[in-house]
């Protein structure tokens, strides 16, 4: 073999070890990554052995993990109990990037008249890949009974106005596999024919409705918002189904179109994502 062979030869199988090392980091990487948006997504303190089963990975391996989150301040447990839980830094950083992006603060005007046009309540949520995350909403009922729900982070697709909105925006066949992917190929109320024919009507219409599906006595109405011809986000109202009445549908609707349309306008990150391309 000549010299610049067993170079050649040399030069493969370190680019080997270096591919095969790659591997081995993205994996720890992203099986990080999986523990903390289990730990984000269930809120509370979790044992051990069910964030292993959870992620069906071996305990040991979800100790070493979850030992190294700890050390980095990701993550912290519990001295009694043991338990394992997020810390507030992934959420202190979330809020930072959404006050660099003034996201809430270009969108709350819009948010505002909304809610002061429909007198219930209005929220916000922004797309990241495949899910809807709330960030923001706006009280509009000035008296009687107000709707006002925990703002848990992530939207439930199927059952949330919110959630059928944005999966109007997307093919048949990406909304249900969204869809079975958000609900974690659990078995959902709603047909698979069903939803494909909800989603349809939604998309002709431009806005999507949930009467009592998300929560008992609960109407919301939501449309998606588009920016640079994409699906970004939705804008909802909703408020008690003793107001919300089949007859005011359809003139909330109209406000939340209107809503969707002004912030589309607005869209702050569609900025962003233009000069990330450039």
């Amino acid at each position: 073999m000549t010299f610049a062979a067993e170079r050649r030869t040399a030069r493969s199988n370190w680019n080997d070890i270096l591919d095969g090392q790659m591997r081995v980091v993205n994996s720890l990487v992203e099986r990080c990554f999986s523990v903390i948006e289990l730990l984000a997504t269930e809120a509370a303190a979790m044992r051990l052995g069910d964030i292993a089963d959870r992620l069906d990975i071996q305990k040991s391996a979800a100790h070493r993990m979850l030992q190294t989150l700890c050390a980095t301040g990701w993550v912290a447990q519990d001295e009694t109990t043991g338990f394992y839980q997020l810390t507030l830094r992934l959420a202190i950083l979330g809020q930072r990037f959404l006050n660099a992006t003034h996201l809430v603060d270009i969108c709350q005007p819009v948010l505002e008249d909304l809610a002061g046009e429909t007198a219930e309540l209005v929220r916000l949520a922004v797309l990241q890949g495949e899910t809807l995350t709330w960030i923001t909403q706006v009280q509009g009922a000035r008296n009687g009974l107000k709707y006002q729900p925990e703002m848990v982070a992530r939207v439930q697709l199927v059952s949330t106005a919110n959630g059928k909105a944005y999966l109007s925006t997307l093919s048949p066949t990406d909304a249900v596999r969204v869809a079975l992917n958000d609900a974690g190929g659990n078995a959902s109320s709603v047909s698979v024919e069903q939803l494909i024919a909800e989603l349809r009507v939604n998309r002709e219409r431009g806005w999507s409705l949930s009467d009592e599906e998300a929560e008992p006595g609960v109407v919301a109405i939501a449309a998606p918002i588009y920016s640079g011809g994409k699906s970004v986000g939705t804008v909802s109202v909703a408020g008690p189904s003793s107001r919300l009445k089949t007859e005011k549908h359809a003139a909330t609707a109209a406000a939340v179109l209107r809503a969707a349309g002004k912030l589309g306008d607005l869209w702050p990150l569609r900025e962003l994502s233009e000069f990330q391309k450039g």
